[in-house]
């Protein structure tokens, strides 16, 4: 079916988002999203193909250059902006457990990351109204002057590890600029991105303003950052699948944004508030059980107080609460799926053995 089915009885939407409508994939294909932490199936979702992105592409192209949204003003753009953040937030419960249930992330982090996306919101609401072009001073005979315009069809892609945080980041700014997007959630965590989809429904966004699309292969992506009406790429994750980006549409020179991964240090001096710095440590590292594109996963550590500062790190480490991450005190949850926990375990095999 085309309805997901919560365990409590409540409904989640499972198709994708094209031109303003709900609607399977053209093939009529799905695949499974499992919670990482049970194994339990969560839903089956809609799988789409290149089809359904060109179906995508074109309702977002369609309305960029629509009246509905190409001609409304700067600040009208906000305030759908506004009521999205708004309709968040009424919904932030539910959305914070769904969010659980599909990455397997503690509920009280969910529940955080909803109130960060409504932040996102409002900032780029505000921002709307201050979207201006500038003059340049230039000599005498001549007038200069520069205009800020929408780039046109956005291809949004972000990750499993803030799925709606990350979804905010890239379609409150692009929409603000009014552009229009095509938005794709990581295949472990599509259906906040649906649910933002069913919230611009609510608040009257335009069909094709915002489309989402979800589907299980690295094959969707390919298909929408090659497409010909595509004009900005904005893309968080995996390094490989950057290249892969880049060598895809290096023959168009599209505007492209890439957010990749990091191993930025943690530096900690003898002078340094202990209390505060081993606590910020903790959590730099141990956020999201380390899933985290910034995560500080070395720590440099001025000699005078490297054996202090390692002790109580392992102390405060071993005290963090892992469990269910339905559970308002877990700290921990689980790992995003069975083969990155494999891969996380291997690298600890691999440190007993350099150790020995």
């Amino acid at each position: 079916g085309a309805i997901g089915l919560l365990s409590d009885g409540g409904v989640m939407q499972t198709q994708l988002h094209i031109n303003g409508e709900f609607r399977t994939s053209t093939s009529g294909a799905c695949y499974v999203v499992t919670n990482p932490a049970t194994g339990l199936t969560v839903t089956t979702i809609a799988d789409a193909n290149t089809e359904d992105v060109n179906d995508a592409i074109v309702g977002a192209a369609d309305a960029f250059n629509s009246t509905d949204w190409r001609n409304i003003t700067n600040p009208a753009r906000g305030d759908y902006l506004f009521a999205i953040a708004e309709e968040l937030l009424s919904r932030r419960e539910e959305i914070a457990r769904i969010e659980s249930l599909c990455s397997g992330k503690p509920i009280s982090d969910c529940d955080q990351e909803v109130a960060y996306a409504a932040r996102i919101f409002r900032y780029y609401a505000g921002a709307a109204s201050h979207l201006a072009g500038s003059t340049l001073p230039v000599d005498a005979t001549g007038l200069d002057f520069t205009l800020r315009e929408p780039y046109g069809v956005c291809a949004l892609i972000v990750p499993w590890n803030a799925p709606l945080v990350t979804a905010a980041q890239k379609v409150a700014p692009a929409l603000a600029a009014g552009n229009t997007a095509v938005l794709k959630p990581a295949p472990a965590t599509p259906l906040t991105a649906l649910i933002l989809a069913e919230i611009t429904v609510s608040v009257g966004l335009p069909p094709g303003v915002l489309n989402v699309i979800t589907g299980s292969t690295r094959e969707l992506g390919r298909d929408l950052v090659r497409h010909s009406r595509v004009d900005k790429i904005s893309f968080t994750g995996s390094t490989e699948t950057a290249l892969d980006i880049r060598r895809n549409t290096a023959h168009r020179v599209v505007a492209t944004t890439l957010e990749l991964g990091g191993k930025s240090p943690n530096l900690i001096f003898a002078d340094a508030d202990l209390d505060r710095a081993l606590e910020a440590a903790v959590w730099a590292v141990y956020w999201n059980a380390g899933q985290d594109c910034c995560a500080r996963s070395r720590i440099l550590i001025e000699r005078a107080i490297f054996d202090d500062v390692v002790e109580r790190l392992a102390v405060r480490a071993s005290s963090l609460r892992v469990g269910d991450p339905l559970d308002e005190q877990t700290e921990i949850g689980s790992l995003i799926s069975r083969g990155q926990r494999d891969r996380v375990l291997g690298f600890l095999e691999r440190d007993r053995k350099s150790v020995v």
